[in-house]
């Protein structure tokens, strides 16, 4: 079926707080007012509601929308793990590209609690209880938090496979501090050196604290429409979606021997770029700006490699070469990543657009991509989900 192009009009973000700041609902009000305010356009035109978060009771999405109107509207509560903002913009994609919608809203939002995530339900089957089943196979479990040792576990991987440092991980959190410091949304905005990242203390080998992302409160929104809708409301020079995908686990991710890699999403994230990049007709040399899932620094760099950056093994090379930050061949996490920005979960991946329309439009001041016209969108959820997106301005 052909596919209609989608515009991304507008875009909002709140600044992302340490958790206990704020309740949701201002959260999330304030990030889809400002998108809507960045599209100039009023609510009562948004068709559809695509709502994400992960910690919250059902139908937190019509609560937070109810403060914008009663339109309506059907509003569909979206959880796919950290995934969840970029899912809830794929399928406000899927509904204007097919034809059902002219104009629809993606927001997402989290109110997270301190410290380390943990499972809410300890009476029931745990989604990840496979990939855990896998990292105890490979690894063994320890008393670090899961998340931190499922990463870790592939970064420590990574560096017997191919010989990786923890320096060139360490390098990767120097670069999006210095980034995060030139975002005054960002929660982190203190500049860092690699002897600090090193010193902090040990997470998870070899992941020390100031190279795991921490837990965040935060909002992000965007607004998408047909191209007929953006003409029709004086906009004539959209940033519009070239390419999106959506992919889940495959088989080899339960494979014997286990793979860490795999199973943090590697193969995941390779298949979705490639997607993306058939349906654009461009590839990684084409881009410019890039916001990727840095949950983690071992996660950053393989991440290089699955979207093809460079080749396997090779993405410790572009670290020390700095060819992912001003001056390099991209700017990889501009806004400071998640290691800088903070992940409130469901609000990550609209973030993400957020930074990557706001380059393309040259509205980021002091954090300004050179002559950006290609941005690349990577969220990823493990249990599994993974969302790719390339953005383009003509």
């Amino acid at each position: 079926m052909e596919k209609r192009r989608v515009c991304v009009i507008g875009v909002g973000m709140t600044k992302f707080h340490k958790p206990g700041v704020m309740d949701y609902v201002p959260l999330a009000k304030e990030a889809a007012e400002a998108a809507l305010a960045d599209a100039g356009i009023a609510y009562s035109l948004v068709e559809q509601a695509y709502v994400g978060y992960v910690y919250g009771e059902s139908t937190c999405g019509q609560r937070v929308v109810y403060e914008l109107g009663l339109t309506g509207v059907p509003v569909y509560n979206v959880n796919n793990n950290c995934a969840t903002g970029s899912t809830a913009l794929h399928l406000g994609w899927q509904a204007i590209a097919g034809g059902m919608a002219e104009c629809v809203l993606a927001l997402g939002f989290e109110k997270m609690e301190k410290g380390s995530l943990g499972m809410k339900w300890g009476d029931r089957t745990l989604p990840l209880d496979k990939h855990a089943q896998q990292m105890m196979k490979a690894r063994g479990f320890e008393a670090a938090p899961p998340a931190p040792q499922m990463f870790g576990n592939a970064g420590r991987e990574h560096m017997e496979k191919y010989g990786t440092t923890k320096e060139q991980f360490a390098k990767i959190a120097v670069k999006n501090r210095k980034h995060g410091a030139q975002n005054e949304r960002s929660q982190f905005r203190e500049v860092m050196s690699l002897e600090q990242i090193l010193a902090s203390p040990v997470i998870h080998e070899p992941l020390t604290r100031f190279q795991c992302c921490p837990t965040t409160d935060g909002g992000a929104a965007a607004v998408l429409c047909s191209e007929e809708f953006a003409r029709a409301h004086g906009i004539s020079d959209p940033v519009w979606i070239a390419g999106i995908a959506m992919t889940t686990d495959t088989p080899g991710v339960f494979d014997e021997p286990p793979s860490m890699l795999k199973m943090i999403g590697v193969d995941m994230t390779r298949a979705a770029a490639n997607k993306v990049y058939a349906q654009a007709g461009l590839g990684p040399e084409d881009v410019q700006v890039i916001e990727l899932h840095d949950c983690f620094t071992t996660n950053e760099l393989p991440t290089y490699e699955a979207l093809g950056l460079c080749k396997d093994g090779e993405g410790g090379k572009l670290i020390d070469d700095q060819a992912v930050t001003y001056g390099g061949k991209w700017v990889v996490n501009p806004s400071g990543g998640l290691l800088s920005k903070g992940h409130p979960l469901g609000a990550t991946g609209l973030a993400q657009c957020f930074e990557l329309n706001q380059q393309l439009r040259g509205k980021s001041g002091a954090r300004q991509v050179p002559d950006a016209r290609v941005a690349l969108q990577h969220n990823l959820g493990l249990g599994g989900a993974c969302v790719v997106t390339m953005y383009r301005r003509d």
